[in-house]
């Protein structure tokens, strides 16, 4: 198995909007295709990851709404399931209100499982000649039952396992960071190929995101005023903020998503990008610095869990993008990989995910900062050691220890965070 291709191949793709509502859409959409006549209701059920992250967030073509029960009723009404986590491109002004007139008169609803502790969504559809349900759960796109009028049409054997039990995930997650740097100096060009998509998908959407009054337009403004000196950080925060201020506000352009989240993709893709161009590093090196970049988010979502209660895209993508600087200057200098993946986990290890919203852009900034820092500071043989706080003596270690804190010390801070965002919402 070519651990890297199955990585680009489930959570490295082109994602419209916010990866929870698009996937809570892509869900309702697969059970409304097996049914004929016009949608009647739509019940949808998630778990509180998928609840918590598509809470607030801007869902694409709609003109400014949020969440992911918009998203799911008008991927019910789109009935184009082949177009997956771009399936909102077909959303149309007509279909939106069709939408909205089906959740106004309470025809459509959303339920939270908090039972569920993986990734989970069950989308139930009723037309006036049938009923449907589909379930995906473990991935965004891992559909594991798909049911017409109580007969099954399709169900995975991989039903019911949790992410890190899929089995090229379990490959990946007895591997170590050495066994990953091997696998991405052998990439084929077809790789090659893709991870340059992921870039200029993700250069787009920046350079759209420059244009809004958001978080990389202050950064920049900071910048063009001398409050910021204008640098590798500022840059870097200025392009990963832009991208992510773009996402958030529902800009219709996709993302090269890195674990299955588009956030993550923009810092694991367009940090190691720009340090690369910087300092002069050879296009090819570049390329395998951000396939190392996808393999180590994607290592790293083994042991925390596809939806942590703590910021993917610190301490996922941004451990990703530090291994990756290292990479581009030390190769496989693993004494310098592991003071990176320390130094970044020590700075951002506590920083919270309180679902996806325009505020991402300023964990997205900090997130790219504190990589090329920590990678800086490896380069240089500086950083935190076994010595302090719940770092290990190496990478892994380090890696296991904050999973551990992840899904045992931060269960009640997550369902703290999701009872607010409820009560907040009404």
């Amino acid at each position: 198995m070519n651990v890297l291709k199955e990585v680009l191949k489930h959570e490295v793709f082109p994602a419209l909007g916010c990866t929870e509502p698009i996937a809570v859409a892509y869900a309702a959409s697969l059970a409304a295709a097996q049914l004929e006549g016009e949608i009647r209701e739509i019940q949808i059920t998630v778990d509180p990851g998928v609840y918590k992250n598509g809470l607030a967030v801007t869902v694409p073509n709609t003109g400014g709404e949020k969440g992911n029960l918009i998203a799911g009723v008008l991927g019910a009404l789109i009935r184009q399931p082949d177009a997956k986590m771009e399936i909102l491109k077909y959303a149309t002004p007509q279909l939106v209100s069709r939408a909205q007139e089906i959740i106004m008169d309470g025809r459509a609803k959303i339920h939270l499982d908090r039972n569920r502790l993986d990734l989970y969504i069950e989308a139930a559809v009723n037309s006036g000649y049938g009923a449907a349900r589909a379930v995906i759960e473990s991935a965004h796109t891992n559909l594991v039952c798909l049911e017409k009028d109580g007969s099954v049409i399709f169900a995975s054997q991989n039903q019911g396992i949790s992410s890190s039990d899929r089995s090229y995930r379990s490959l990946l997650k007895e591997m170590k960071i050495k066994d990953l740097i091997e696998i991405v100096r052998n990439m084929d060009q077809e790789d090659r190929d893709y991870i340059k998509q992921g870039i200029e998908m993700n250069l787009a959407i920046s350079e759209t995101g420059q244009g809004l009054n958001k978080v990389g337009h202050f950064i920049s403004d900071l910048t063009c005023k001398g409050y910021i000196t204008d640098d590798i950080f500022a840059s870097s925060k200025i392009l990963t903020a832009s991208a992510t201020d773009a996402r958030m506000a529902g800009i219709n352009m996709p993302v090269m998503s890195s674990g299955g989240s588009g956030n993550q993709g923009i810092v694991a893709i367009l940090v190691p990008y720009n340090v690369g161009n910087f300092y002069k590093i050879e296009q090819s090196v570049i390329i395998e610095s951000i396939a190392l970049s996808h393999l180590i988010n994607s290592y790293i979502k083994c042991f925390i869990g596809d939806l942590s209660p703590l910021c993917g895209c610190a301490i996922a993508a941004g451990v990703g993008a530090a291994s990756a600087v290292v990479y581009q200057q030390c190769a496989d200098d693993m004494a310098k990989i592991t003071l990176a993946v320390n130094n970044l986990i020590s700075d951002l290890g506590g920083m919270l995910c309180d679902g996806a919203k325009g505020g991402c852009a300023l964990k997205v900034a900090s997130s790219a900062d504190s990589a090329i820092r920590a990678a800086y500071m490896a380069i240089n043989n500086h950083g935190i050691t076994e010595k302090e706080g719940f770092v290990g003596k190496t990478a892994e270690q380090t890696i296991y220890h904050l999973s551990q804190i992840s899904k045992i010390g931060m269960g009640k801070a997550d369902d703290t965070m999701l009872g607010i965002m409820i009560d907040k919402t009404g």
